[in-house]
């Protein structure tokens, strides 16, 4: 029988471990984001939460500060993100030593923002751990890595942008109108065929507005004379306001039509909306 040859490759990337012989107490805090308020993803925050706080509580060098979570929120903006704000400016204010997250696309999904966050973070010596990619931002190697993968997330959110994007443009083609039935008058949802109905009762109010703009009323007056008779507006309020009857006025959908994609987004990553001229 041949001998065989074995040659061992050694990993070029070492697996980041935290001193856990140091004295220093390090004021350790987590940051949590799910991007729905979906029932599912608000227990994934929870056990998300829960398991920082055992994490943590179990090092003997390490302090609890705090779990941030945000709940419902792109990862794309920092800006929308209030948790991720205060925790920012709690470390900026001196009063965390590290941040753990669950992987890079939770932290940031734009790599601008997350580089640029990061960096702020190292001027104050504060390191950010990522445990899905092992990364450690005080790591000789960690900034490269964290830029490649923000990246990576990024073009995902990219990817997945251009997908719902393709799904509504498919909707359209094949005729399909959603609209939100609760802010609507005059016209609900049949809960069997998930087609559109005229609601008989609210049809009333609706023809009673277009017959008072014939008649010559103003969108205040009407208003007013809606309020008057307590009639309440779509959406369950008792006062009437003149832009709640323009925006009746203008909806193309009382006429029977409905005009789809009246406004589009510019850029995934701002989110800009820009409205649809043809």
């Amino acid at each position: 029988m041949r001998d065989r040859t074995i040659t061992k490759i050694t990993p070029l990337l070492k697996p980041v471990t935290f001193k856990d012989n140091t004295k220093t107490i390090l004021r350790v805090a987590a940051y949590a984001r799910v991007s729905t308020d979906h029932e599912d993803q608000q227990s994934s925050l929870l056990a998300q939460t829960e398991y920082y706080e055992r994490l943590i509580s179990t090092r003997p060098n390490w302090k609890f500060v705090k779990v941030y979570a945000d709940e419902g929120s792109s990862g794309l903006r920092t800006e929308r993100r209030e948790e991720f704000n205060r925790m920012m400016e709690d470390c900026l204010a001196g009063s965390i030593d590290l941040i753990l997250t669950k992987s890079i696309s939770r932290f940031a999904r734009n790599t601008v923002d997350s580089i640029s966050c990061i960096r702020r973070l190292k001027d104050k010596g504060i390191s950010v751990y990522f445990e899905k990619e092992n990364i450690f931002t005080m790591d000789t190697k960690g900034e490269f890595l964290l830029t490649l993968m923000s990246s990576l997330a990024q073009e995902e959110s990219r990817s997945i942008s251009e997908n719902v994007t393709w799904g509504w443009r498919k909707r359209m083609a094949d005729g399909k109108v959603h609209f939100a039935y609760s802010r609507f008058l005059g016209l609900d949802k049949d809960e069997k065929t998930g087609k559109i109905v005229v609601n008989r009762e609210q049809a009333k109010i609706v023809k009673m507005i277009y017959r008072l703009l014939l008649a010559g009323k103003t969108g205040h007056t009407i208003a007013a004379g809606l309020t008057k008779l307590g009639i309440k507006i779509p959406t369950g309020k008792d006062v009437w306001s003149p832009s709640t009857i323009n925006s009746i006025l203008s909806n193309e959908k009382y006429k029977g039509d409905a005009l789809l994609r009246k406004e589009f987004t510019v850029d995934f990553l701002t989110k800009r909306t820009k409205k649809n001229e043809g």
